[in-house]
Protein backbone atom coordinates (compact mmCIF):
# COMPACT_ATOMS: atom_id res chain seq x y z
CA UNK A 1 0.00 0.00 0.00
CA UNK A 2 1.30 3.14 -0.87
CA UNK A 3 0.59 6.48 1.31
CA UNK A 4 0.72 9.79 -0.87
CA UNK A 5 -0.94 13.13 0.80
CA UNK A 6 -0.73 16.51 -0.51
CA UNK A 7 -1.35 20.25 0.78
CA UNK A 8 -2.85 22.67 -1.37
CA UNK A 9 -2.01 25.76 0.38
CA UNK A 10 -5.10 28.71 0.17
CA UNK A 11 -7.53 26.74 -1.98
CA UNK A 12 -10.88 26.41 -0.82
CA UNK A 13 -14.15 24.29 -1.99
CA UNK A 14 -17.08 24.51 -0.27
CA UNK A 15 -18.22 21.22 2.14
CA UNK A 16 -20.68 19.77 -0.87
CA UNK A 17 -18.05 19.74 -3.46
CA UNK A 18 -15.22 17.82 -0.96
CA UNK A 19 -17.91 15.24 0.41
CA UNK A 20 -18.19 14.56 -3.25
CA UNK A 21 -14.86 14.39 -4.42
CA UNK A 22 -13.63 12.02 -1.02
CA UNK A 23 -16.33 9.46 -2.11
CA UNK A 24 -14.93 9.86 -5.70
CA UNK A 25 -11.48 8.86 -4.69
CA UNK A 26 -13.18 6.30 -2.07
CA UNK A 27 -14.80 4.47 -4.87
CA UNK A 28 -11.58 4.65 -7.73
CA UNK A 29 -9.91 1.44 -8.20
CA UNK A 30 -6.97 0.50 -6.56
CA UNK A 31 -8.08 2.82 -3.50
CA UNK A 32 -8.62 1.63 -0.36
CA UNK A 33 -8.58 5.00 1.77
CA UNK A 34 -9.13 8.38 0.66
CA UNK A 35 -10.13 12.12 2.24
CA UNK A 36 -10.67 15.57 0.19
CA UNK A 37 -10.72 18.19 3.34
CA UNK A 38 -9.86 21.58 4.43
CA UNK A 39 -7.36 21.20 6.98
CA UNK A 40 -9.24 21.91 10.31
CA UNK A 41 -8.44 20.80 13.47
CA UNK A 42 -11.19 18.16 13.41
CA UNK A 43 -9.89 17.39 9.47
CA UNK A 44 -6.18 16.60 10.57
CA UNK A 45 -7.24 14.73 13.49
CA UNK A 46 -9.23 12.56 11.63
CA UNK A 47 -6.47 12.00 8.65
CA UNK A 48 -4.33 10.75 12.01
CA UNK A 49 -6.98 8.27 12.80
CA UNK A 50 -7.25 7.30 8.99
CA UNK A 51 -3.32 6.17 9.87
CA UNK A 52 -1.71 8.80 7.33
CA UNK A 53 1.12 10.46 8.85
CA UNK A 54 0.27 13.66 11.08
CA UNK A 55 3.56 15.11 9.76
CA UNK A 56 2.66 15.74 6.36
CA UNK A 57 -0.49 18.16 7.20
CA UNK A 58 1.72 19.48 10.12
CA UNK A 59 1.94 23.13 8.76
CA UNK A 60 -1.28 23.10 6.85
CA UNK A 61 -3.70 25.80 8.43
CA UNK A 62 -7.69 26.00 8.13
CA UNK A 63 -7.36 27.33 4.74
CA UNK A 64 -5.12 24.86 2.77
CA UNK A 65 -6.95 21.58 1.11
CA UNK A 66 -5.41 18.15 2.32
CA UNK A 67 -5.85 15.23 -0.32
CA UNK A 68 -5.19 11.72 1.44
CA UNK A 69 -5.35 8.67 -0.54
CA UNK A 70 -4.11 5.39 0.60
CA UNK A 71 -3.80 3.28 -2.88
CA UNK A 72 -2.29 -0.38 -3.77
CA UNK A 73 0.21 1.39 -5.81
CA UNK A 74 1.61 4.48 -7.90
CA UNK A 75 -0.70 3.94 -10.86
CA UNK A 76 -3.78 3.69 -8.60
CA UNK A 77 -2.19 7.21 -6.97
CA UNK A 78 -2.27 8.14 -10.50
CA UNK A 79 -5.53 7.35 -11.59
CA UNK A 80 -7.27 9.28 -8.18
CA UNK A 81 -5.20 12.64 -8.79
CA UNK A 82 -7.18 12.54 -12.26
CA UNK A 83 -10.58 11.32 -10.52
CA UNK A 84 -9.89 14.19 -8.09
CA UNK A 85 -9.75 16.56 -11.06
CA UNK A 86 -12.58 15.75 -12.40
CA UNK A 87 -14.98 16.10 -9.07
CA UNK A 88 -13.33 19.22 -7.77
CA UNK A 89 -13.82 21.03 -11.22
CA UNK A 90 -15.46 19.71 -14.16
CA UNK A 91 -18.16 18.02 -12.31
CA UNK A 92 -19.34 20.92 -9.98
CA UNK A 93 -19.43 22.87 -12.56
CA UNK A 94 -21.35 20.90 -15.15
CA UNK A 95 -24.01 19.13 -12.42
CA UNK A 96 -24.24 21.54 -9.88
CA UNK A 97 -26.66 24.65 -9.19
CA UNK A 98 -24.12 25.98 -6.46
CA UNK A 99 -21.32 26.78 -8.80
CA UNK A 100 -18.54 28.90 -7.98
CA UNK A 101 -19.21 32.54 -6.17
CA UNK A 102 -17.10 35.17 -5.58
CA UNK A 103 -14.16 34.55 -3.09
CA UNK A 104 -15.11 36.16 0.02
CA UNK A 105 -12.86 39.26 0.05
CA UNK A 106 -13.98 40.95 -3.57
CA UNK A 107 -17.44 41.13 -1.90
CA UNK A 108 -17.18 44.43 -1.82
CA UNK A 109 -16.45 44.72 -5.55
CA UNK A 110 -19.35 42.79 -6.44
CA UNK A 111 -21.85 43.94 -4.21
CA UNK A 112 -23.08 46.37 -6.91
CA UNK A 113 -24.13 43.76 -9.25
CA UNK A 114 -26.01 41.33 -6.64
CA UNK A 115 -28.35 41.02 -4.12
CA UNK A 116 -27.08 37.72 -2.20
CA UNK A 117 -24.03 36.41 -0.99
CA UNK A 118 -23.02 32.40 -0.58
CA UNK A 119 -20.70 32.23 1.89
CA UNK A 120 -19.28 28.49 2.07
CA UNK A 121 -15.72 29.19 3.91
CA UNK A 122 -14.35 26.94 6.90
CA UNK A 123 -16.90 27.85 9.71
CA UNK A 124 -14.74 30.04 11.65
CA UNK A 125 -13.79 32.70 8.86
CA UNK A 126 -17.64 32.68 7.56
CA UNK A 127 -18.75 34.66 10.75
CA UNK A 128 -16.30 37.93 9.02
CA UNK A 129 -17.21 37.57 5.17
CA UNK A 130 -21.25 37.41 6.56
CA UNK A 131 -20.50 40.38 8.23
CA UNK A 132 -19.13 41.82 5.65
CA UNK A 133 -21.75 41.04 2.92
CA UNK A 134 -24.30 42.60 5.56
CA UNK A 135 -22.15 45.80 5.75
CA UNK A 136 -22.48 45.94 1.43
CA UNK A 137 -26.52 45.31 1.85
CA UNK A 138 -26.65 41.82 0.58
CA UNK A 139 -28.43 39.25 1.94
CA UNK A 140 -26.80 36.20 3.02
CA UNK A 141 -26.90 32.70 2.87
CA UNK A 142 -24.37 30.96 5.04
CA UNK A 143 -24.03 27.20 4.28
CA UNK A 144 -21.04 27.05 6.29
CA UNK A 145 -21.15 25.03 9.49
CA UNK A 146 -19.40 24.89 12.87
CA UNK A 147 -20.30 28.54 13.37
CA UNK A 148 -20.51 29.51 17.43
CA UNK A 149 -24.29 29.84 18.23
CA UNK A 150 -23.29 33.71 19.71
CA UNK A 151 -22.42 34.86 15.99
CA UNK A 152 -25.33 33.23 14.51
CA UNK A 153 -27.17 35.68 16.89
CA UNK A 154 -24.63 38.73 16.62
CA UNK A 155 -25.24 38.14 12.61
CA UNK A 156 -28.79 37.95 12.43
CA UNK A 157 -29.56 41.06 14.85
CA UNK A 158 -27.47 42.95 12.59
CA UNK A 159 -29.33 41.89 9.65
CA UNK A 160 -32.49 42.84 11.67
CA UNK A 161 -31.54 46.22 12.28
CA UNK A 162 -30.79 46.76 8.51
CA UNK A 163 -33.72 44.99 7.12
CA UNK A 164 -31.92 41.56 5.55
CA UNK A 165 -31.76 38.09 5.71
CA UNK A 166 -29.38 35.88 6.95
CA UNK A 167 -30.09 32.18 5.94
CA UNK A 168 -27.94 30.15 8.19
CA UNK A 169 -25.52 29.28 9.03
CA UNK A 170 -25.57 25.28 8.42
CA UNK A 171 -28.35 26.36 5.60
CA UNK A 172 -28.10 23.42 3.16
CA UNK A 173 -31.28 24.25 1.08
CA UNK A 174 -32.87 27.06 -0.84
CA UNK A 175 -34.50 28.84 -3.29
CA UNK A 176 -34.44 31.55 -4.43
CA UNK A 177 -36.23 34.00 -7.03
CA UNK A 178 -36.62 30.62 -8.66
CA UNK A 179 -32.81 29.48 -8.44
CA UNK A 180 -31.99 26.79 -6.20
CA UNK A 181 -29.05 26.46 -4.02
CA UNK A 182 -27.07 24.05 -2.52
CA UNK A 183 -29.29 20.62 -2.07
CA UNK A 184 -32.50 21.54 -3.81
CA UNK A 185 -34.63 19.84 -6.24
CA UNK A 186 -35.23 20.82 -9.82
CA UNK A 187 -39.71 22.71 -9.10
CA UNK A 188 -41.05 25.39 -10.93
CA UNK A 189 -41.15 28.82 -9.82
CA UNK A 190 -44.59 29.30 -8.65
CA UNK A 191 -47.06 31.21 -6.23
CA UNK A 192 -46.50 29.62 -2.87
CA UNK A 193 -43.04 30.53 -0.20
CA UNK A 194 -41.87 28.70 2.35
CA UNK A 195 -39.40 29.75 5.75
CA UNK A 196 -37.70 26.29 6.97
CA UNK A 197 -35.95 25.73 9.92
CA UNK A 198 -35.94 22.02 8.24
CA UNK A 199 -33.88 21.62 5.29
CA UNK A 200 -35.49 17.88 3.75
CA UNK A 201 -38.26 19.17 5.17
CA UNK A 202 -38.06 22.46 2.86
CA UNK A 203 -37.13 19.82 0.31
CA UNK A 204 -40.12 17.60 0.99
CA UNK A 205 -42.44 20.49 0.68
CA UNK A 206 -41.13 21.43 -2.35
CA UNK A 207 -41.64 17.79 -4.11
CA UNK A 208 -45.16 17.53 -3.12
CA UNK A 209 -46.05 21.02 -4.24
CA UNK A 210 -44.62 19.80 -7.38
CA UNK A 211 -46.08 16.77 -8.08
CA UNK A 212 -49.45 18.90 -7.75
CA UNK A 213 -48.20 20.96 -9.84
CA UNK A 214 -48.00 23.39 -7.93
CA UNK A 215 -44.40 25.88 -8.20
CA UNK A 216 -42.21 27.60 -5.46
CA UNK A 217 -40.20 30.77 -6.22
CA UNK A 218 -38.93 31.09 -2.78
CA UNK A 219 -37.76 28.92 0.08
CA UNK A 220 -35.72 29.98 2.35
CA UNK A 221 -34.08 28.11 4.84
CA UNK A 222 -33.00 29.33 8.43
CA UNK A 223 -30.70 27.28 9.23
CA UNK A 224 -31.75 24.43 12.32
CA UNK A 225 -30.98 26.74 15.41
CA UNK A 226 -32.82 29.61 14.07
CA UNK A 227 -35.72 28.28 16.54
CA UNK A 228 -34.09 28.44 19.11
CA UNK A 229 -34.13 29.81 22.35
CA UNK A 230 -31.14 31.64 21.98
CA UNK A 231 -31.39 32.62 18.57
CA UNK A 232 -35.42 33.37 18.91
CA UNK A 233 -36.38 32.68 15.76
CA UNK A 234 -34.71 36.11 14.00
CA UNK A 235 -34.57 34.72 10.33
CA UNK A 236 -37.84 32.71 10.58
CA UNK A 237 -39.60 36.12 11.36
CA UNK A 238 -37.66 38.17 8.79
CA UNK A 239 -38.18 35.95 6.07
CA UNK A 240 -41.82 35.31 6.95
CA UNK A 241 -42.19 39.69 6.75
CA UNK A 242 -40.21 39.88 3.07
CA UNK A 243 -42.22 36.75 1.42
CA UNK A 244 -45.86 38.26 2.97
CA UNK A 245 -44.67 41.44 0.89
CA UNK A 246 -44.12 39.52 -1.83
CA UNK A 247 -47.05 40.15 -4.07
CA UNK A 248 -46.17 36.77 -6.07
CA UNK A 249 -46.56 34.66 -3.00
CA UNK A 250 -50.04 33.33 -2.57
CA UNK A 251 -49.62 31.26 0.17
CA UNK A 252 -46.59 30.67 2.91
CA UNK A 253 -45.25 27.83 5.01
CA UNK A 254 -43.63 28.06 7.57
CA UNK A 255 -41.72 24.44 8.69
CA UNK A 256 -39.48 23.40 11.43
CA UNK A 257 -38.14 20.51 13.28
CA UNK A 258 -39.65 20.74 17.10
CA UNK A 259 -39.17 24.26 17.66
CA UNK A 260 -38.53 25.98 20.81
CA UNK A 261 -42.31 26.47 22.88
CA UNK A 262 -41.80 30.03 23.31
CA UNK A 263 -40.26 31.09 19.94
CA UNK A 264 -42.54 28.87 18.15
CA UNK A 265 -45.24 30.97 19.92
CA UNK A 266 -43.71 34.13 18.36
CA UNK A 267 -43.74 32.76 15.21
CA UNK A 268 -47.34 31.91 15.57
CA UNK A 269 -47.90 34.99 15.97
CA UNK A 270 -46.29 36.80 13.71
CA UNK A 271 -48.04 34.17 10.94
CA UNK A 272 -51.52 35.31 12.26
CA UNK A 273 -51.01 39.20 11.26
CA UNK A 274 -49.21 38.34 7.70
CA UNK A 275 -51.73 38.99 5.09
CA UNK A 276 -50.38 36.46 3.01
CA UNK A 277 -52.53 32.96 4.14
CA UNK A 278 -49.63 31.14 6.08
CA UNK A 279 -49.53 27.65 6.99
CA UNK A 280 -47.50 25.91 10.13
CA UNK A 281 -46.04 22.92 10.15
CA UNK A 282 -44.17 22.44 13.21
CA UNK A 283 -42.69 18.83 13.39
CA UNK A 284 -42.85 17.09 16.62
CA UNK A 285 -46.65 18.70 17.55
CA UNK A 286 -49.74 16.10 17.61
CA UNK A 287 -51.01 15.19 14.14
CA UNK A 288 -48.40 17.60 12.17
CA UNK A 289 -47.28 16.33 9.14
CA UNK A 290 -45.22 18.06 5.67
CA UNK A 291 -47.96 16.30 4.13
CA UNK A 292 -50.96 17.78 6.00
CA UNK A 293 -49.33 21.17 5.41
CA UNK A 294 -49.01 20.82 1.77
CA UNK A 295 -52.49 19.48 1.88
CA UNK A 296 -53.77 22.94 3.70
CA UNK A 297 -51.52 25.06 1.04
CA UNK A 298 -53.68 23.70 -1.51
CA UNK A 299 -56.58 24.08 -0.33
CA UNK A 300 -55.97 28.03 0.27
CA UNK A 301 -55.03 27.98 -3.63
CA UNK A 302 -58.09 25.80 -4.79
CA UNK A 303 -56.43 23.00 -5.89
CA UNK A 304 -57.40 19.61 -5.58
CA UNK A 305 -54.60 17.26 -3.43
CA UNK A 306 -53.27 14.53 -5.22
CA UNK A 307 -53.03 11.04 -4.54
CA UNK A 308 -49.54 10.90 -4.19
CA UNK A 309 -48.04 8.02 -6.15
CA UNK A 310 -46.77 4.64 -4.62
CA UNK A 311 -45.29 1.63 -5.60
CA UNK A 312 -46.56 -0.99 -3.46
CA UNK A 313 -44.83 -4.33 -2.56
CA UNK A 314 -45.96 -7.48 -0.96
CA UNK A 315 -47.09 -7.07 2.60
CA UNK A 316 -47.80 -10.60 3.68
CA UNK A 317 -44.81 -12.75 4.87
CA UNK A 318 -42.31 -10.63 6.38
CA UNK A 319 -41.24 -11.37 9.41
CA UNK A 320 -42.37 -10.59 12.93
CA UNK A 321 -40.12 -7.45 14.47
CA UNK A 322 -39.43 -3.85 15.33
CA UNK A 323 -39.23 -1.08 12.89
CA UNK A 324 -36.03 -0.36 12.33
CA UNK A 325 -35.42 3.47 10.65
CA UNK A 326 -32.26 4.63 8.50
CA UNK A 327 -32.82 8.14 7.48
CA UNK A 328 -30.39 10.79 5.66
CA UNK A 329 -32.65 13.49 6.06
CA UNK A 330 -33.25 14.81 9.62
CA UNK A 331 -36.36 16.37 8.90
CA UNK A 332 -37.91 13.40 7.90
CA UNK A 333 -36.42 11.38 10.11
CA UNK A 334 -37.99 13.47 12.33
CA UNK A 335 -41.59 13.54 10.94
CA UNK A 336 -41.30 9.66 11.06
CA UNK A 337 -40.29 9.24 14.37
CA UNK A 338 -43.48 11.38 15.42
CA UNK A 339 -45.79 9.00 13.69
CA UNK A 340 -44.36 6.16 14.82
CA UNK A 341 -44.22 6.89 18.40
CA UNK A 342 -47.71 7.94 17.99
CA UNK A 343 -48.48 4.43 17.10
CA UNK A 344 -45.82 2.32 18.89
CA UNK A 345 -45.30 3.82 21.79
CA UNK A 346 -41.13 4.45 22.92
CA UNK A 347 -39.17 4.98 19.21
CA UNK A 348 -35.14 5.52 20.17
CA UNK A 349 -32.91 7.42 18.47
CA UNK A 350 -29.91 5.72 19.04
CA UNK A 351 -28.04 2.73 17.20
CA UNK A 352 -27.64 0.75 20.46
CA UNK A 353 -31.63 0.16 20.69
CA UNK A 354 -33.12 -3.07 21.06
CA UNK A 355 -36.32 -1.67 19.93
CA UNK A 356 -38.03 0.14 17.62
CA UNK A 357 -35.64 2.91 16.60
CA UNK A 358 -34.97 5.93 14.22
CA UNK A 359 -31.73 6.73 13.26
CA UNK A 360 -30.66 10.06 11.50
CA UNK A 361 -27.45 9.12 10.07
CA UNK A 362 -26.95 12.96 8.79
CA UNK A 363 -25.92 13.84 12.06
CA UNK A 364 -22.39 14.51 13.09
CA UNK A 365 -22.01 11.75 14.90
CA UNK A 366 -22.08 9.68 11.81
CA UNK A 367 -20.32 12.00 9.08
CA UNK A 368 -17.03 12.34 10.94
CA UNK A 369 -14.91 11.60 7.99
CA UNK A 370 -17.33 10.55 5.91
CA UNK A 371 -19.57 12.60 3.67
CA UNK A 372 -23.52 13.11 3.98
CA UNK A 373 -25.36 10.16 3.37
CA UNK A 374 -27.08 11.76 0.93
CA UNK A 375 -23.96 11.88 -1.13
CA UNK A 376 -22.44 8.68 0.04
CA UNK A 377 -24.26 6.05 1.01
CA UNK A 378 -22.11 3.00 2.58
CA UNK A 379 -23.05 3.41 6.28
CA UNK A 380 -26.30 3.41 5.49
CA UNK A 381 -25.63 0.48 2.94
CA UNK A 382 -23.85 -1.42 6.20
CA UNK A 383 -26.71 -0.65 8.82
CA UNK A 384 -29.56 -1.53 5.91
CA UNK A 385 -27.98 -4.63 5.56
CA UNK A 386 -27.21 -5.23 8.88
CA UNK A 387 -31.20 -5.11 9.76
CA UNK A 388 -31.50 -7.42 6.66
CA UNK A 389 -29.91 -10.19 8.36
CA UNK A 390 -30.66 -9.14 12.14
CA UNK A 391 -34.08 -11.96 12.92
CA UNK A 392 -35.28 -8.83 15.73
CA UNK A 393 -35.92 -6.54 12.88
CA UNK A 394 -39.28 -6.99 10.66
CA UNK A 395 -39.94 -3.23 9.05
CA UNK A 396 -37.35 -1.23 7.63
CA UNK A 397 -37.95 2.00 6.51
CA UNK A 398 -35.61 4.40 4.81
CA UNK A 399 -36.04 7.95 3.06
CA UNK A 400 -33.29 8.44 -0.43
CA UNK A 401 -33.49 12.19 -1.19
CA UNK A 402 -32.71 13.65 -4.61
CA UNK A 403 -31.75 16.61 -6.42
CA UNK A 404 -28.67 18.67 -7.28
CA UNK A 405 -25.70 17.65 -4.77
CA UNK A 406 -27.36 14.21 -3.87
CA UNK A 407 -26.02 10.75 -4.78
CA UNK A 408 -26.01 10.53 -8.86
CA UNK A 409 -27.83 7.47 -8.47
CA UNK A 410 -28.98 6.26 -5.06
CA UNK A 411 -30.91 3.26 -6.05
CA UNK A 412 -28.11 1.26 -8.01
CA UNK A 413 -26.38 1.11 -4.81
CA UNK A 414 -29.32 0.19 -2.62
CA UNK A 415 -31.16 -2.18 -4.58
CA UNK A 416 -29.30 -5.03 -3.85
CA UNK A 417 -28.95 -4.82 -0.25
CA UNK A 418 -32.62 -4.19 -0.30
CA UNK A 419 -33.06 -7.38 -2.01
CA UNK A 420 -31.42 -9.16 -0.05
CA UNK A 421 -33.26 -8.32 3.32
CA UNK A 422 -36.12 -9.01 1.42
CA UNK A 423 -35.42 -12.12 0.98
CA UNK A 424 -34.14 -12.62 4.37
CA UNK A 425 -37.81 -11.87 4.94
CA UNK A 426 -37.65 -7.91 6.32
CA UNK A 427 -40.37 -5.88 4.97
CA UNK A 428 -38.76 -2.36 3.51
CA UNK A 429 -40.77 0.95 3.09
CA UNK A 430 -38.71 3.75 0.87
CA UNK A 431 -39.79 7.13 1.46
CA UNK A 432 -38.29 8.82 -2.24
CA UNK A 433 -38.29 12.64 -2.13
CA UNK A 434 -37.89 14.01 -5.45
CA UNK A 435 -39.16 15.77 -8.75
CA UNK A 436 -39.39 14.32 -12.01
CA UNK A 437 -37.02 16.87 -12.97
CA UNK A 438 -34.27 15.90 -10.37
CA UNK A 439 -31.09 15.13 -12.65
CA UNK A 440 -31.74 10.94 -10.67
CA UNK A 441 -35.21 10.82 -12.97
CA UNK A 442 -37.08 9.98 -9.74
CA UNK A 443 -39.63 7.31 -11.46
CA UNK A 444 -36.44 5.22 -12.56
CA UNK A 445 -35.42 5.68 -9.10
CA UNK A 446 -38.63 4.32 -7.60
CA UNK A 447 -39.14 1.66 -10.06
CA UNK A 448 -35.60 0.19 -9.23
CA UNK A 449 -36.27 0.48 -6.11
CA UNK A 450 -39.62 -1.15 -6.08
CA UNK A 451 -38.10 -3.74 -7.99
CA UNK A 452 -36.05 -5.22 -5.82
CA UNK A 453 -38.96 -5.59 -2.76
CA UNK A 454 -39.11 -2.25 -1.47
CA UNK A 455 -42.71 -0.08 -0.64
CA UNK A 456 -41.73 2.77 -2.54
CA UNK A 457 -44.21 6.33 -1.45
CA UNK A 458 -43.37 9.55 -2.50
CA UNK A 459 -44.73 11.14 0.79
CA UNK A 460 -42.49 10.40 3.43
CA UNK A 461 -45.50 10.73 6.17
CA UNK A 462 -47.30 8.22 3.86
CA UNK A 463 -43.86 6.03 3.78
CA UNK A 464 -43.81 6.01 7.52
CA UNK A 465 -47.46 5.48 8.41
CA UNK A 466 -47.32 2.30 5.79
CA UNK A 467 -43.89 1.07 8.15
CA UNK A 468 -45.61 1.22 11.08
CA UNK A 469 -48.99 -0.41 9.93
CA UNK A 470 -46.89 -3.69 9.24
CA UNK A 471 -45.59 -3.32 12.58
CA UNK A 472 -48.44 -3.28 14.12
CA UNK A 473 -50.06 -6.04 11.57
CA UNK A 474 -47.38 -8.28 12.97
CA UNK A 475 -48.14 -7.01 16.30
CA UNK A 476 -51.60 -8.05 16.20
CA UNK A 477 -51.49 -10.98 14.34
Amino acid sequence: MIDNVEVRRGTYHDSVRLMQASRALQQAAGVEEALVAMATDLNCDLLAEMGFDPEAIAAAGPNDLIIAVRAVDEPAVAHARLILQEALVAKAVRDSPMLATPAAHVIGSVASEATLALISVPGEHAFVEAMDALRHGLDVMVFSDNVPIAQEVQLKRSADRLGLLVMGPDCGTAIVNGVGLGFANVVQPGPVGIVGAAGTGIQQLCCLLDDAGVGVRNALGTGSHDLSVEVGGLSTLRGLEALDADPSTEVLIVASKPPAPEVAERVRAAAAECVTPTVLAYLGEEGVTLEGAVGRTLDLLGKAVPAYASWPAPTDGHRPGVLRGLFSGGSLGSEAVGLAVGALGEVGREERGAGHTIIDYGEDEYTRGRAHPMIDQRLRLQRLAAAGRDSRVGVILLDVVLGHGAHPDPASELAPVIADAAAEGAAVVVSLCGTNGDPQDRDRQARVLNEAGAAVWLSNAAAARHAVSMVDEVADG
